[in-house]
């Protein structure tokens, strides 16, 4: 029965996801701010939706959830998944900013930018099943492992609070884009959509969009080293640790849009951020000593958040200092003249694209 509903909940991801691109989301178009908000709130929606089945299946241990080495009610269960997702959906503003920051070096027209992130996304989903599964392992195997996620934590809280933000990213200067061309010839140029083209010269070449959907990949499982330790501290419980974690990444794209154009009037969301982390890795360092009710986490994590975007908006930046931050970082137009051209191609491998897909 275990079996059962874990396959049951892939099978529903995967029909949404393909509901998404192959129905609703066929032709590539401009996500505009009021639809990347309806999309945002149908993600909420069916996120808190799900909650509710958390709830039955815990109440009713079906499959035996609740039932294992963290006994769970319905109540606590729910809880615990709302207060993973809350801290992954938090965690989440940082990897919109760094995905921000790569579309902006890529000059990514806007046309575009779904199809890439929909795919970095299917991949993040992917990724983060393994880095669970992994996690979940190593906690189960070795109990002391609860003391390293804790220790991780509060090191990339240490480093978030003294990090300044990058003015730009240089897409030569990356280990990712230099690994991929010693495999792979790159395309000069974009060519629609299209990850992998044919040149002239009959060799198959990744295009710049392809690099930009490496360069998310890689992203995403910089942040995952952060962001599965802290959901870690809040259950171990393997079912609600996934599933809480992927309806908040499936969100992730829609937020990207809503929020792409904003990130600079939320400033102080990032010492929310590391407040977050650092309340999490004590709380995982004491795990083994003391007891915090969940319901208890899930406030102290709310007020956490609350205070950043109340910062934010009380002490807003001058227009001034958002325009500069909107010019480094990208507001999410699409600019006039992309500029793909910046990720240097070896000399041979510049001849022209042929018109053939990938």
């Amino acid at each position: 029965m275990e079996l059962l509903i874990w396959s049951g909940f892939l099978l529903l991801v995967c029909g949404i996801l393909a509901l998404d691109l192959g129905v609703l989301n066929k032709q590539d178009h401009v996500i505009g701010f009021r639809e990347a908000l309806r999309w945002t709130g149908v993600w909420v929606t069916v996120s808190m939706l799900f909650l509710v089945a958390v709830y039955f299946l815990y109440e009713h241990h079906v499959g035996d959830l609740g039932l294992g080495a963290e006994p769970l009610t319905g109540a606590n269960a729910a809880v615990l998944y709302l207060t993973g997702y809350l801290v992954e959906y938090s965690l989440s503003a940082d990897n919109i900013f760094v995905i921000a920051l790569i579309i902006a070096a890529f000059r990514v027209p806007r046309l575009y930018q779904h199809r890439v992130l929909f795919w970095g996304i299917l991949g993040a989903l992917v990724l983060r099943g393994v880095m669970i599964g992994a996690g979940t392992a190593l906690i189960r195997q070795f109990s002391w492992m609860i003391y390293v996620f804790g220790g991780i934590l509060l090191l990339s809280a240490a480093k978030m609070a003294v990090t300044q933000d990058d003015d730009s990213f240089d897409p030569n200067d990356s280990a990712i884009v230099r690994w991929a061309k010693r495999f792979y010839p790159i395309a000069p140029a974009m060519d629609g959509s299209k990850f992998f083209v044919t040149l002239g010269d009959g060799r198959r070449a990744m295009t710049p969009l392809f690099l930009v959907l490496l360069l998310i990949e890689s992203t995403d499982v910089l942040f995952a080293v952060d962001s599965i330790p802290a959901v870690f501290a809040v259950t171990t419980d393997p079912f609600l640790v996934f599933t809480s974690n992927i309806f908040a990444i499936m969100g992730l794209r829609s937020l990207y849009f809503a929020l792409a154009g904003m990130l600079g009037r939320f400033h102080h969301l990032k010492h929310s951020l590391v407040v977050l982390m650092a309340f999490i890795g004590v709380k995982m360092l004491a795990s083994h000593h003391i007891h915090i009710a969940p319901v208890a986490s899930l406030g102290v994590i709310a007020v956490i958040l609350a205070a950043g975007v109340g910062a934010s908006l009380a002490f807003p930046l001058s227009e001034e200092a958002l325009a500069r931050h909107q010019d480094r970082h990208g507001s999410g137009a699409q600019p006039a003249e992309p500029r793909l051209g910046q990720v240097d191609a070896d000399a041979e491998d510049r001849p022209a694209v042929a018109g053939r897909d990938a």
